[in-house]
């Protein structure tokens, strides 16, 4: 099943790939949905690859912090963010659950946008590092 998912997935790259032969620019490949099986170790559409690369940014875009880790529950799933705020020191580091949280593509990025302002973050208590 694995298999045919990820032929699925990349079989309009391999198309586009192959060009019309008119030498006309190759269109930017438009990012597709992670599917569930894929995703089945994160969060929120994404992997936990994707979810540990992401930056938090509040609604104007502006960025909150960085995603260091992520927080499971005892029956394993993701229940939070392990987040670095942007400009402390030294470094603070806080939990922030996922409700509220939207991915956002941002070029070639995925991040993550919130509601919540760097004072609502600085108001979370400090998590130590893992």
């Amino acid at each position: 099943m694995l298999q045919r998912s990820l032929f699925i997935a990349l079989l309009p790259l391999s198309v586009a790939a192959c060009g019309s032969g008119d030498n006309a620019p190759a269109q930017p490949a438009t990012p597709a949905p992670v599917n569930s099986a894929a995703a089945a170790d994160g969060a929120l559409g994404l992997t936990e690859a994707q979810l540990r690369d992401a930056d938090l940014v509040d609604a104007a875009g502006l960025d909150l912090g960085d995603v260091e880790d992520v927080v499971r529950g005892e029956d394993g799933a993701i229940i939070g963010l392990l987040v670095e705020i942007e400009d402390t020191d030294p470094d603070r580091y806080v939990q922030v659950p996922l409700e509220g949280l939207e991915p956002v593509q941002r070029g070639d990025d995925i991040d993550l946008r919130t509601t919540a302002t760097r004072e609502n973050l600085l108001a979370l208590p400090e998590v130590p590092r893992r």
